[in-house]
């Protein structure tokens, strides 16, 4: 059966390219990242590790759906109520917020 190491190799392809961010997309978690820590050079490796714990966990396309969700569950008015009212995007929002909190206690980012 020499077709399983191969079919082995192309579904663990597919799963890297699944959690394939695009250079821009992890520069600017980096950034922010560090702009939240006083822009200290040394959070550049450990912002950069906190993005890598999150890809593991996370599709690109579902890490800006979770992502966005969290970061405006705090938006007042009728706009905000499309990021806090659905229970569906409260547990996105939610989740994500705790792979992040684990991804920055592992990477030591406060």
């Amino acid at each position: 059966m020499r077709l399983a190491p191969v079919l082995a190799l192309s579904l663990a392809a597919m799963e890297a390219a699944a959690h394939d961010y695009p250079t821009s997309g992890r520069v600017e978690f980096v950034l922010e990242c560090m702009q939240r820590n006083a822009g200290k050079q040394e959070f550049v490796y450990k912002c950069a590790c906190v993005i890598d714990q999150i890809a593991q966990k996370y599709s690109y396309d579902d890490f800006v759906e979770a992502s966005t969700a969290a970061r405006y569950q705090s938006l007042g008015g009728e706009r905000g109520g499309l990021f806090r009212d659905p229970p569906q995007t409260r547990d996105s929002a939610k989740r994500f917020m705790q792979v992040q909190a684990e991804a920055m206690q592992r990477c030591d980012v406060p």
